[in-house]
């Protein structure tokens, strides 16, 4: 190695957790703690959300009470999530349909993360995923926004003759518009739901 090459960052943070509602809401918090303190706060909200699904999968699956770890790894441009527990049962990725019974964790790796899976160990298994930190991450998010519009646009009629860009732009008013009016049915205020995803969005594009 030459002496102008700089080493990729690699932390890493083991956090043991009993599987119980109370302990997931903690392990949640630490972890997005522990990567403010690593000086990745853009990452947090996601990561938090991912700890939190697979925390509950094991509460759900294995059983409460169960002993479990999680471990997280941060290393160059990736951060790895993993939840290691004392089942050796594999969790299969099924049908959206089927959330009660497989958990929505499975669907939640597929979709936030660049690469997930299981791996059996010498006492029980593993599941992990990672998430893309810095440019790549801004680009996944962009790539997740188009997946979700062009789902969208497929049941509204009106886009026929418009470009690719055009419809695709009309479809993200249609969707923030509906999202607004889901927001105030369900009691919150449109305009802190606004205000909130904005704040996210100049915290991921300042940390970029």
């Amino acid at each position: 190695m030459s002496g102008c090459e700089v080493p990729e960052p690699r932390l890493r943070c083991v956090l043991p957790f009993e599987a119980a509602p109370a302990e997931v809401r903690l392990l949640r918090r630490a972890a997005v703690q522990q990567l403010g303190r690593w000086g990745l706060p853009a990452a947090a909200e996601e990561a938090g959300l991912l700890v939190a699904e697979l925390a509950t999968n094991v509460l759900k699956h294995v059983g409460e009470g169960a002993s479990a770890t999680l471990i997280l790894v941060w290393s160059g441009e990736r951060l790895r999530v993993e939840v290691h527990d004392k089942s050796r049962t594999i969790p299969v990725l099924k049908s959206a349909k089927c959330e009660e019974e497989c958990g929505r964790g499975l669907h939640l790796l597929a979709t936030f993360a660049v690469d997930w899976g299981t791996v059996l160990t010498a006492a029980g298994k593993s599941v992990w995923c990672e998430i893309p930190l810095g440019a790549r991450r801004g680009c996944r998010r962009i790539e997740r926004a188009v997946g979700v519009l062009e789902s969208y646009q497929n049941g509204h009629a009106g886009h026929h003759g418009k470009t690719r860009e055009t419809a695709l732009e009309e479809s993200a008013i249609a969707l923030i518009a509906d999202l607004l009016h889901w927001s105030a049915a369900c009691g919150h205020d449109p305009e802190d739901v606004l205000d909130r995803a904005q704040m996210h969005y100049e915290a991921e594009a300042d940390a970029a």
